[in-house]
């Protein structure tokens, strides 16, 4: 029988750092039944029967988020072999709330007290000893970046285990809080189970409403329960909720006194502090936000990443020559060729042409993620986002959203004010996604090899539609009212562990490799088939296909946005089945022509440098792919709704593409663009080198002091 181990910590407390380390890539991703939270889950590296759950990030076990239920009712219910709870030294007093909560389940817990080495630049150090007779749990002191002290955090663990000790914990509360506990505890005693009956008993005390219709108790048991409550409150002259809180704060803050040994002089700016004071800064963060994603874009797509691009073209030329040599001298049929080589081999690799480039860019993503960046960028564009009146709790959506638009979707079940919500659902596809990368790419390449600007302009296209349609919104009947408060933590800036980065681009590669792998291979065989024969099922040319009289039908309603042309408006209808899937098509389209030039040559005969901006911001706004459009109708429920949100963001993405081309949007950008920030553009491109450096450095030194 495995064994099985639960990680709870609060949020940029270490735990996905400790998870990848543990597990290292013996993992998997998926959301817990029922909700939309996500699941990782994973084996020990030393010992496979050993599972690790790495629970959400959280600040309590109360009903605040779908996080926290998701937390609480895994480890009630599922009651793991035990919890590894990762406190973050520097955040004590917060963290040790958490603590608290995790011990009144009465799982067996070894505590792991994580980033000792920030507390110590801070000149503060913790007596663990203490610290663990207090709580009278197992305290181990790690560094989950450094990797150390991770293997004596397992023989704990694994002692713990063994040993199936009776689970102890610190009595904090009052007499009259204990005694109220104990009676609330007889009368739920046929209703749970003796390892949970204190939690239960403690969460009716608090009135959690979402577990006491859970228990299903009967009418005597709520009106003794409410009789004991009413009692409490009487007699300290304040609501359980507080009185509780207030208690676990109180033992806290007592035992933080005892073991935290601090300096007599006083500490100065941490090096987060003062990298904030300019990241952060009112009137300086947006444009060092924009210089960042700029120099991001230009590495991975405009230079490094261009590179790339002729080794991929010619292994799969390579590739294409050995199947074709293969397949014809076992006597294939020339159909039977043209299907794999033109269809399947050229749709796929179409696609993964941009692998490389996408890799480069989720490795400069994940050292945004792993430094700490991204939370300022999500502190940044709060400040911005309530200026117009929406939520900065969509930023988080919007994050997400940049890799994949269904995760995104649905992790919008966090934001709890429902029309806030519903109005992230129906803006966070405005936000680039991974699968829209490759089009942008391949235009970029294609149509603009000198304007390293015109990828990442898609990214702040796709912000300021976000305001722009919010300030529609917000002025509906369906949308109206204030934004809910958006509290978030600033997680210090650490030096990104190469591993987690690696880890992390790894695992956003290969789901864009598997996706080309299959649906986009299944997806080239249909185009194939569609272009090569006509609808009496005969093979004809291209122009004479099925695909092309279905695009000639429907390419008048794209002219207007300047690419009237049925390949463009083909290209365009498949991308509603996979973003992906408009590059495998113009590389079948090509794949199949006469003379079968370079993709980008074949792109640039049907585009005009106004009409591709056109295009790039229809693919930007217009309705996403189905798997994200499934997402929607699950969130919103209602297929009216949908579609009513796929409508929208159509109409939003026509709309603002005809506005593109009928006033040369890239023509009056780029003109504006080398009057304006020519002189300018390396000075940017140095000056975040320079910011980059200081970082480094000032990151490097924590670690020699440490």
């Amino acid at each position: 029988m495995s064994i099985r181990i639960a990680l709870a910590g609060n949020p940029n407390s270490g735990k996905t750092t400790l998870f990848n380390a543990l597990t290292g890539s013996h993992q998997y991703v998926g959301n817990w039944p029922g909700v939309t939270v996500e699941k990782k889950e994973g084996t020990l590296k030393q010992d496979k029967s050993i599972k690790i759950i790495d629970l959400p990030g959280i600040y309590s076990l109360s009903p605040y988020s779908a996080e926290e239920i998701v937390s609480r009712n895994y480890l009630i219910n599922d009651r793991p072999d035990l919890i590894i709870n990762i406190v973050d030294a520097s955040n004590l007093e917060r963290n040790l709330y958490l603590t608290l909560h995790l011990m009144e389940t009465k799982v067996p817990m070894v505590i792991a007290l994580n980033m000792q080495d920030v507390l110590e630049k801070k000149g503060v150090s913790i007596d663990v000893s203490t610290l663990s007779q207090q709580l009278k749990c197992p305290v181990v002191l790690i560094s989950a970046l450094k990797e150390t002290g991770i293997q004596s955090l397992l023989e704990t663990a694994q002692n713990v285990i063994a040993s199936k000790a009776d689970v102890l914990r610190p009595d904090y509360f009052s007499p009259e809080v204990s005694k109220a506990i104990s009676s609330v505890e007889a009368q739920i005693v046929n209703e749970t189970s003796a390892e949970s009956r204190y939690f239960y008993a403690v969460k009716l005390i608090e009135k959690d409403e979402i577990l006491k219709k859970q228990l299903l108790l009967s009418d005597t048991q709520l009106a003794a329960i409410t009789r004991i409550i009413e009692q409490l409150e009487s007699d300290a002259d304040d609501d359980t909720e507080s009185l509780v809180t207030s208690e676990r704060y109180g033992f806290i803050a007592a035992v933080s006194e005892q073991i935290q040994v601090k300096p007599l002089h006083e500490v100065t700016l941490s090096t987060s502090d003062k990298i904030d004071k300019v990241v952060t800064n009112r009137w300086l963060a947006l444009p060092i936000f924009a210089v960042i994603m700029y120099v991001i874009y230009y590495v991975s797509i405009q230079s490094i990443g261009d590179l790339t691009i002729g080794y991929v073209e010619t292994f799969f030329g390579w590739v294409g020559e050995l199947l074709t040599n293969g397949l014809t001298a076992l006597n294939a049929s020339p159909t039977v060729i043209s299907l794999l080589i033109d269809g399947a081999l050229a749709g796929v690799s179409a696609v993964m042409t941009f692998v490389p480039q996408m890799m480069i860019l989720f490795f400069f993503i994940a050292i945004l993620e792993d430094s700490g960046y991204m939370s300022r960028i999500a502190f940044i564009m709060d400040r911005l986002f309530r200026r117009f009146g929406l939520s900065g709790k969509s930023f988080i959506p919007f994050i997400i959203g940049t890799g994949c638009s269904v995760p995104a979707i649905m992790s919008s079940r966090t934001i709890e004010n429902e029309k806030d919500r519903r109005m992230t659902i129906i803006l966070t596809p405005f936000i680039p996604c991974s699968a829209k990368l490759p089009v942008f790419a391949l235009m970029a390449g294609a149509l603009f090899p000198n304007d390293a600007w015109v990828a990442p302009s898609m990214y702040f296209v796709g912000i300021v539609m976000v305001i722009i349609s919010g300030l529609i919104l917000k002025r509906t009947k369906w949308f109206g009212g204030k934004p809910a408060p958006f509290i978030m933590e600033l997680p210090p800036y650490r030096f990104p562990s190469m591993k987690g980065v690696l880890i992390h681009m790894f695992e956003r590669g290969k789901s864009f490799i598997t996706k080309a792998g299959t649906l986009i291979f299944a997806m080239s065989v249909i185009i194939w088939t569609l272009m090569s024969f006509n609808w009496q099922f005969q093979l004809v040319d291209q122009a004479e296909s099925i695909l092309a009289s279905i695009g000639k039908v429907i390419a008048p309603i794209f002219s207007p946005l300047g690419y009237g042309n049925w390949q463009a408006a083909v290209a365009q209808v498949t991308g509603l089945l996979a973003k992906e899937t408009m590059v495998a098509t113009f590389g079948i389209l090509n794949g199949v022509a006469e003379d079968s030039p370079e993709i980008a040559t074949f792109v640039s005969s049907i585009f005009t440098q106004n009409s591709a901006y056109a295009f790039m911001i229809f693919t930007l706004l217009a309705a996403p792919c189905m798997a994200a459009i499934g997402a929607t109708k699950r969130e919103l429920v209602s297929w009216k709704e949908t579609l009513m949100v796929i409508g929208f963001q159509c109409g939003m993405a026509y709309l603002l593409s005809f506005i593109a081309f009928q006033i040369h949007l890239f023509d009056l950008i780029n003109a504006a663009f080398h009057v304006i920030a020519i002189p300018y553009v390396w000075m940017s491109i140095l000056g975040a080198i320079v910011i980059a450096c200081v970082i480094v450095y000032a990151m490097n030194q924590r670690r020699k002091a440490a």
